[in-house]
């Protein structure tokens, strides 16, 4: 916060003595002092009214009552890397809040997902509830905490799964709303995928799902608010401006 400037006062010069028998005083007008002012601080940045780099495909898929919204945004349609961002809408605009880097399916990504594509799906979903191995860390989403979210193995570039689950967000893709994370219900059937979560990253590409860092999975479920209505708007940098 800039402080503000403080007046600078005027000042007179003494009258001068004269050893004459008839001292004259020489009179000197007083300065005005220049006129006290308040520095105004640079106007903010306006924010969107619009998620930025979205094209109207995405954008009328977002309901209107959502309040926050996921970016996932790929480097590539092929590409397993990534960044995510939470935004929030204010009254303002749309606000992002970090970004930071995550990792998507193995092959990048597509607009038909199934079953063992190794890819992850394009568009916009609701997030609805959440869970893990580990306990809640303060997720206003219903958390779901199981011993059954354990990941065994190694991913696809060697490195171990161990920790991947420990805190999920379920992506409502081919899944039934209000239940756990685990549930295997799809709707659509099995051949369309399903249990397509934001997880754990695990230091490489996913099967479908998205990864970050588990810090910032608890960030993210501390912030994610159902009364807010979040979506996730996930895909590929030019299928989501298209």
């Amino acid at each position: 916060m800039l402080a503000a400037l403080a007046a600078v006062a005027g000042c007179s010069a003494a009258p001068a003595d004269r050893p004459a028998a008839a001292p004259a005083r020489t009179t000197h007008a007083a300065v005005p002092a220049p006129a006290a002012t308040t520095p105004t601080a640079s106007p903010s940045p306006a924010l969107p009214a619009r998620l930025p780099h979205l094209g109207e495909r995405m954008l009328d898929r977002i309901p209107a009552d959502s309040r926050q919204a996921v970016v996932v945004t790929g480097e590539s349609k092929d590409s397993p890397r990534g960044r995510l961002v939470l935004y929030r809408r204010t009254g303002a605009g749309w606000l992002a809040g970090p970004s930071w880097p995550a990792h998507n399916g193995d092959k990048g990504w597509t607009d038909d997902h199934h079953e063992g594509d190794l890819r992850s799906p394009i568009g916009v979903f609701t997030l609805s509830d959440a869970g893990g191995l580990r306990p809640d860390p303060g997720s206003r989403l219903p958390y779901h905490r199981s011993s059954h979210f354990v990941a065994g193995g190694t991913g696809f570039q060697g490195e171990p799964l161990a920790g991947s689950f420990d805190y999920v967000v379920a992506i409502d893709y081919n899944r039934a709303k209000g239940t756990s994370p685990l549930d295997g219900t799809r709707p659509q059937g099995y051949g369309k995928g399903g249990g397509v979560w934001i997880h754990v990253d695990h230091g490489g590409p996913t099967h479908a799902c998205v990864s970050i860092a588990a810090e910032h999975m608890r960030e993210l479920l501390r912030a994610l608010d159902p009364k807010q209505h979040p979506v996730i708007v996930m895909g590929d940098a030019a299928s989501l401006a298209g």
